[in-house]
């Protein structure tokens, strides 16, 4: 028997046997739930509340502060049913909401009022049919599902190819969630966390958020984290007034003043001393930068975008990094996928540096051999979208105007190795000549 059927003949049981029946639990006698309830809000107690509520403790349930960390949610897990807080620290909840209409269409949404914990009179004003009734998962009828709009809405809309962002190439699913996240939270003034390995191209990512943004005209300051002395690097992001230490001659207003209207990009983040990361902190909360030797607080208007390829959640845990200040800046986290998992953009990003190089050099474009690229889509890639920058402009010059590249002008370090053992490379072929040696 299916087993959406089997809630309306408990239904009819119940009404014929209510003394037999009432002495049961559904749980016992119920089919298993088929996924699980999540909950998204920046509230402790509107998440408890609605998770005290649940009718059956079997669902599998668990728990986000913020929109961003609900789409992560949805796309590793199997869910069912989504309660959202109107009120989100990092995004619009109906944009969000059409969001997931778009990519996860069997997921229920219900808005809830972010003071009472109920449904929301314009979000469809119920709990879903198996909250009131009995869990029929495998049929959910929330109030605001497709069922009383229009057919054609039943089958969801095929989603239009997503343009890039701008300075960037690359059509993997990865790489296209980066680019509806990056655009829908570029026009805000949300704190945003860009995580990956070295070279996946964070800071592009980074000017392609404030190139998006209203505050496109207006500074985007780059701090390197790791390449500053610590004892350098608190006066060059908050400034300081003559006379402040040994040899500051005059006053400097630093780089955080500097990203006035703007935006600052502080890449490595996860290198900042403890110190360092309570006075970020007293910034992204207040908004206010006081200069080294004075007692003044300046308001400030800058959006912060920060980078690292470190675990900061580890690092919490650790205690290297401060867990209140790792909670300010994952409001909104992106993530880049190692070139590894991008195979697929391999070939364009090959293509597209080598007429650059090309363009640079004044010389023609060349092209690349059928087995030069199958030996770069089986190549490791741990230097990641750089590396392959690198290899790509090397053998530019090396094919030395041949108009092809061919597998002897690449050049890795590691698969040079690999050569001198006698290994025979994925497409290479034996060549009297391996320059790459």
């Amino acid at each position: 028997m299916p087993e959406k059927e089997i809630p309306n003949l408990l239904l009819i049981a119940f009404q014929a046997f209510p003394h037999e029946i009432g002495n049961m639990t559904l749980a016992a006698i119920l089919p298993p739930p088929t996924g699980g309830v999540l909950v998204a809000s920046p509230s402790t107690s509107l998440r408890e509340q609605v998770l005290h509520s649940l009718p059956d403790r079997r669902w599998p349930v668990q728990e986000a502060l913020g929109g961003a960390e609900a789409l992560v949610k949805l796309e590793t897990g199997d869910w069912q049913v989504l309660y959202l807080d109107r009120r989100l620290p990092d995004l619009d909840a109906e944009e969000l909401i059409e969001i997931i209409r778009q990519r996860f269409p069997g997921i229920e949404v219900v808005m809830l009022d972010s003071d009472s914990g109920q449904p929301l009179p314009a979000s469809g004003a119920s709990h879903p049919q198996w909250w009131r009734e009995a869990p029929e998962l495998s049929q959910p009828h929330p109030a605001n599902s497709t069922e009383e709009r229009h057919p054609a809405a039943l089958c969801p809309e095929p989603t239009a190819e997503l343009e890039p962002l701008p300075g960037m190439i690359g059509r993997t699913d990865a790489m296209e969630r980066l680019y509806q996240l990056a655009r829908l939270v570029a026009p805000r003034t949300t704190t945003v966390l860009i995580t990956g390995p070295t070279g996946t191209g964070k800071e592009l990512v980074a000017r392609a958020i404030h190139q998006l943004s209203p505050r496109a005209a207006r500074p985007f300051v780059v701090v390197n984290c790791a390449a500053i002395p610590e004892s350098l690097l608190e006066s060059e992001l908050f400034g300081h007034v003559r006379g402040a230490f040994t040899g500051a001659v005059q006053a400097y207003s630093g780089r955080i003043h500097a990203a006035q209207g703007g935006t600052l990009f502080l890449d490595e983040v996860g290198e900042l001393s403890l110190s360092l990361q309570a006075k970020l902190l007293r910034f992204l909360d207040l908004k206010e930068v006081q200069r080294l030797g004075s007692a003044e607080a300046m308001r400030v208007d800058v959006r912060v975008v920060a980078a690292t390829n470190a675990d900061l959640a580890r690092r919490v845990g650790e205690g290297s990094f401060r867990d209140d200040l790792y909670y300010r800046l994952v409001a909104f986290p992106l993530e880049l996928p190692p070139l590894a998992e991008r195979v697929r953009d391999i070939l364009p990003l090959a293509e597209h540096f080598l007429q650059v190089t090309a363009a640079a050099d004044r010389s023609q474009t060349p092209v690349l051999g059928r087995e030069a690229v199958s030996i770069l889509q089986a190549h490791a890639w741990g230097g990641n979208v750089r590396e392959l920058q690198q290899v790509v402009e090397r053998a530019a010059i090396m094919a030395n105007g041949a108009g092809t590249i061919l597998p002897e002008h690449l050049y890795f370090p590691a698969l040079t190795r690999r050569r001198a053992a006698g290994e025979k490379l994925p497409g290479e072929r034996k060549s009297k000549r391996n320059l790459s040696r």
